[in-house]
């Protein structure tokens, strides 16, 4: 079993938001292989389904996303999925608009909703997913700039960036890490 989560924070009212791209993945995921995610529970919002003949979870975490390790663990420990097979998909403002990174593990780097992953999970060897959204100009601007909503032209400028993030689920359940990071690095 898969845990796949998107981290983000409560929709409607952070929807179209740069923060929000995790959230964005878990959607196209559900719409793509008809996975509801409707379902409440350990602080978050989840649907069980099936990619690549692989039992998933969707999840995302309804704690805001600063606390959105207290979501997951609860998930981790009820099914008791081994952190390789936990995959986090994240906005990163250390990437250019367009850039989708894959790595097999890391750490939190500035990311406050990852840093609450690994603190929650004790550890940073799960599957990375980061989505680039680019800085502001201005390190004032940084909040504005990973919540406030953005005009639908702004935000389809992340549209290939959430499909690529989508495309690499499969790639990592079928044929593993390694060539899912070198298909999509």
């Amino acid at each position: 079993m898969y845990l796949i989560v998107g981290l983000g924070n409560p929709e409607p009212e952070y929807s179209m938001t740069r923060h929000n791209m995790g959230f964005d993945v878990i959607n196209s995921i559900s719409k793509k292989y008809d996975i509801p995610v409707t379902k409440n529970g350990f602080k978050g919002i989840y649907g069980i389904g099936e990619i690549e003949n692989k039992k998933v979870i969707l999840l995302k975490p309804q704690t805001y996303m600063n606390e959105s390790g207290k979501s997951i663990i609860e998930v981790k420990e009820f099914y008791k999925i081994p952190l390789e097979n936990i995959i986090i998909i994240y906005d990163d403002i250390d990437l250019e608009v367009g850039v989708v990174k894959i790595r097999k593990k890391g750490g939190a780097g500035t990311h406050n909703g990852m840093k609450s992953v690994v603190e929650y999970l004790k550890s940073g060897e799960f599957i990375h997913i980061r989505i680039g959204t680019g800085k502001p100009e201005f390190k004032e601007m940084l909040i504005p700039h990973v919540i406030g909503k953005l005009d639908e032209k702004t935000y389809n400028l992340y549209k290939p960036s959430i499909e690529k993030a989508t495309l690499a689920i499969p790639e990592i359940l079928k044929n593993g890490i390694d060539k899912a990071m070198n298909k999509f690095n």
